[in-house]
């Protein structure tokens, strides 16, 4: 019965294989397998083994056959590959963010980046995933399913909704980044250590006010907001509520408007200023200097995120840079192996990756009291 069912799905992926031939509107010829069985002089059974690596071919016939196909320039039918294997080899990408950036998002798209060029080594593609199919609503995981994907990485989305946690608890492998869960897989950059370090850096520099205007309500804020009020704790400076404002990530108005407060509101100012990324940290450089005050001199700049065209301007801003190389990296072999079901300890659930300080001008280095 086995001998039987293999014996039917190779001749199904033999017939998908030979499907198309010839696209005529287009003029293009596309190779099949019987192009490849007549020119090596074997039958097509034994080209599709000889193309799926099976270990019944001879090894001779086997790479005579492989190069026939390279030189032809033979290129497998997905949907045969899929009828046989029963993998659609895609991945489905879910970017949502509330700054409506997309791929300019510089953090994720670098993350996505690095997290495509080993999917794709390892015969993967990508496709974007939303709640949206032409004029159609649909879940997360609806689209999933529609689009058959094998596993979906997840950024830069709200996971608290219902529809995210659905996709979450749902049979598809999911990792995602810079969110936390207790039976979830994740890589993070590490924004404890991240904020730790650019407080620390302000402090070691002689600033005691520090005021820091954080992102949107999500995990990544919650961490960062801990780990501020805890630095400076730490380090026995004041903690104080007006220098604490909750802005937008991406949204230099309100990075703007903002700095404009903290500069003018109150009977004092801070030294110091902590933004949400380096869009923000630019946005309020721009407030600083409207308020006829040199950033990096009168009132200290850091930013985070490390965007490198940004880092172009003068003066050359103060950031955290966080390692998206890594983190598409991390991401893409946590992926591979829940697609390949290969045991991971529950250590190997979460993997956090560093970023560093990025030591530029807008910092002062104030005079000891």
């Amino acid at each position: 019965m086995v001998f039987c069912i293999d014996i039917l799905q190779n001749l199904v992926y033999i017939y998908f294989s030979e499907a198309i031939t010839r696209d005529v509107n287009e003029g293009v010829t596309v190779v099949s397998i019987k192009d490849i069985a007549e020119a090596c002089g074997v039958s097509t059974a034994t080209v599709s083994k000889a193309l799926n690596d099976r270990d019944d071919v001879n090894p001779a016939t086997k790479e005579r056959v492989q190069e026939t196909a390279k030189l032809l320039g033979y290129l497998p039918n997905a949907m045969a590959r899929a009828l046989k294997t029963k993998k659609s080899y895609n991945i489905g990408v879910l970017m949502v963010d509330k700054a409506q950036s997309g791929l300019k998002h510089h953090y994720f798209s670098s993350i996505l980046d690095s997290f495509k060029v080993v999917m794709e080594r390892s015969g993967y593609d990508l496709t974007f995933i939303s709640n949206q199919i032409g004029n159609q609503t649909y879940s997360y995981y609806e689209h999933c399913q529609y689009r058959n994907v094998d596993g979906v990485l997840a950024a830069c989305v709200d996971f608290r909704t219902p529809e995210m946690q659905t996709l979450l608890s749902s049979d598809l492998p999911v990792v995602s980044i810079d969110y936390v869960s207790e039976d979830g897989y994740t890589v993070a950059s590490d924004n404890t250590k991240g904020i730790r370090d650019a407080v620390s850096y302000a402090i070691q520099r002689g600033h005691k006010e520090i005021a820091y205007i954080y992102g949107d309500d999500s995990q990544v804020t919650e961490v960062r907001c801990e780990a501020f009020r805890n630095i400076l704790a730490e380090n026995h400076c004041s903690v104080r509520n007006q220098f604490i404002r909750q802005g937008k990530y991406l949204a230099p108005e309100i990075a703007y408007r903002l700095t404009q407060e903290l500069l003018t509101e109150n009977e004092y100012r801070p030294s110091c200023i902590l933004y949400p990324d380096d869009i923000c940290a630019i946005a309020g450089i721009a407030a600083i200097t409207d308020n006829h005050l040199e950033a990096g001199k009168d009132i200290s700049v850091i930013g985070y995120d490390g965007n490198p065209t940004l880092r172009m301007l003068r003066p050359n801003l103060t950031t955290i840079r966080q390692d998206t190389d890594a983190m598409g990296l991390k991401a893409a072999e946590l992926m591979l192996k829940l697609l390949r079901k290969e045991h991971i300890a529950p250590t190997e659930r979460v993997t956090y990756c560093e970023g560093f300080l990025l030591e530029g001008e807008t910092v002062a280095q104030l005079k000891e009291l």
